[in-house]
């Protein structure tokens, strides 16, 4: 029995050293593989990547500009209260990726949620939609008063109210007349005397005539001897009586008006046009109008007058269109809506932009023009000079080129940036960076952040980066086809002094230099490019220089 335990507790011994040495196993096992990872690490692991990592996580966080949502020119390097207002400052967004420093950068969730809509810029022929609205007249010329030939008293009115038609030649009123008796008398003892004296009796019939008798009303008298104190009055024309002036029992006197008779046949469309309208309407174009109440019928005709004299109440002058109106259809008084397609006078095309495109400052007209190249959607605030107005869009006289894309559905989404980002905007056509240090001078003179520069910037002197005064932005075309033109017309834009920077662009053909007004002018900038070789928007080149250019210089010339 003891043999068996003895037995037993060695196999017991066994069992435990060999358990034991399995668990030093993998001990040993698990040390050498930590001690390969390090030794990896140690191997591949650079300390200076490590380093430099972290000293730009700090550049970045340190870098931070914090910004006031209501002044976006105020810059400080750390949050805090904005010294104007006293809002909470907000860190400013300077993503840099995109060469120009006044362009305004935005992400593509940015775009779509602001609901920012492009189209190309390009040529077509300007014709504008001129609406105007009037009235249908009775042609003046057409209008003609009926009178009495004779003095009297009105004994009958053959025609009782306004808008009755009477026809040439027919009574419309009986007169008594004491004159016309004593007439008649005379011409009875004339005529018995006529063999003897017959200028008397010829005197006495164009008495007659002259109060419009007719020769066989008079012949009527001379041959019945009957004397009639009751004249009748026939109407001259034919018309529609548009006026009744007299009543039953009134005296009138020789030439008085009876009628005011109109001849409906023809009939005006007078049309109030606006001042801004009157330069498009020229005399023969053709018109096309609708009655309120004829609805769904268009009239034709063509404007044959045009009033020289301009309404001083309602600023307006009238537009004529002569109408034919056989049939009586044209009621005077009827409202008209008139349309006239008129084509812009000058070139065959014109660069044309829709009017949603456009911002106004007042003096300025901007628009937002997408940057080619950027990695992001960008877009740059650009002065233009607008001609006359279409229906929904402008004619661009200068500022832009044919085929540049630019915004026209939420240019105000873009501005707002621009202005938070403090650069040029529609309220501002100079970055405020350029006014930042004289705010922060007041504030804080240890916080002074400089404008960045670009890279054909110049160095100017430090008064005048300090003063800051006078310093103006200008954009202008300048002709040019490759990057020897660039450094040419960016160096010959810097050689007039009292220009701080300047920067052309290959692709839009625009430079943008930044100079001070109180030293140079935007028409010496002209002229110096232009002595270059360089054609701009106010300055061309002489043909000798221009001839002297490299042939990849050689820009086709307008």
């Amino acid at each position: 029995m003891k043999k068996i335990q003895t037995v037993m507790a060695k196999k017991y011994d066994i069992n435990r050293i060999t358990k034991r040495l399995f668990r030093k196993k993998y001990i040993r096992y698990g040390l050498f593989l930590i001690g390969g990872l390090f030794l990896g690490w140690l191997i591949f692991h650079s300390p200076k990547e490590t380093a430099e990592k972290h000293r730009h996580e700090e550049t970045t966080e340190a870098a931070t500009t914090w910004t006031c949502s209501m002044h976006p020119h105020i810059r400080m390097p750390e949050p805090g209260d904005c010294p104007i207002c006293g809002m909470d400052l907000i860190p400013l967004d300077q993503k840099g990726s995109v060469a120009d420093a006044a362009a305004v950068e935005m992400t593509d969730e940015a775009v779509k949620l602001a609901e920012i809509q492009t189209s190309i810029v390009s040529r077509t022929k300007p014709i504008k939609e001129i609406r105007l609205y009037g009235k249908i007249r009775a042609d003046e010329r057409l209008v003609q008063t009926q009178p009495a030939h004779v003095p009297g008293r009105i004994e009958k009115l053959l025609v009782n109210f306004t808008g009755e038609e009477v026809r040439q030649g027919q009574p419309i009123a009986q007169i008594y007349s004491p004159s016309l008796v004593t007439v008649q008398e005379e011409l009875r003892e004339a005529y018995k005397i006529k063999d003897t004296h017959p200028q008397i009796l010829e005197a006495v019939r164009e008495k007659l005539r002259f109060w419009k008798f007719t020769d066989e009303q008079i012949e009527k008298i001379e041959k019945s001897g009957e004397v009639s104190s009751v004249f009748n009055v026939y109407a001259t024309v034919s018309g529609i009586v548009i006026s009744k002036t007299v009543n039953v029992g009134e005296y009138v006197q020789q030439g008085s008006p009876l009628y005011q008779i109109a001849d409906l046949s023809k009939v005006w469309a007078m049309f109030d046009a606006y001042e801004s309208d009157l330069p498009w309407i020229r005399k023969g174009d053709p018109v096309t109008f609708t009655l309120q109440s004829i609805p769904g019928k268009e009239f034709t005709g063509t404007v044959s007058y045009i009033d020289p004299v301009i309404d001083p109440e309602t600023r307006v002058a009238r537009v004529r269109v002569e109408l034919k109106n056989g049939n009586h259809q044209l009621k005077p008084e009827m409202f008209a809506t008139g349309i006239i397609m008129s084509e812009l006078q000058g070139p065959a095309d014109n660069l044309v932009i829709p009017q949603s495109a456009v911002l106004w400052t007042g003096t300025r007209s901007v628009v937002y023009v997408k940057l080619n190249g950027a990695d992001k959607p960008a877009f740059r605030m650009r002065e233009i000079t607008l001609g006359p107005s279409l229906s929904n869009s402008y004619v661009v006289l200068k500022g832009l080129m044919e085929g540049e894309e630019i915004v026209t559905n939420g240019a105000f989404s873009i501005d707002a940036a621009a202005q938070l980002a403090g650069k040029p905007s529609m309220m501002n056509s100079e970055s405020s960076e350029a006014h930042v240090p004289h705010v922060h001078e007041d504030i804080n003179a240890n916080h002074v952040r400089k404008p960045p520069e670009s890279n054909s910037q110049i160095k100017v002197d430090k008064a005048e980066q300090k003063a800051g005064a006078g310093l103006e932005d200008a954009s202008f075309l300048v002709s040019g086809n490759c990057e020897m033109c660039k450094e040419r017309i960016e160096a010959a834009a810097l050689s007039v002094p009292g220009v701080i920077n300047s920067e052309w662009d290959l692709e839009t053909k625009m430079i943008h230099v930044n100079f001070n007004k109180e030293k140079t002018s935007i028409d010496e900038i002209h002229k110096a490019i232009a002595l270059a070789g360089h054609d701009t928007e106010k300055a061309k080149a002489p043909q000798e220089v221009y001839d002297e250019l490299p042939d990849c210089c050689r820009y086709t010339r307008n």
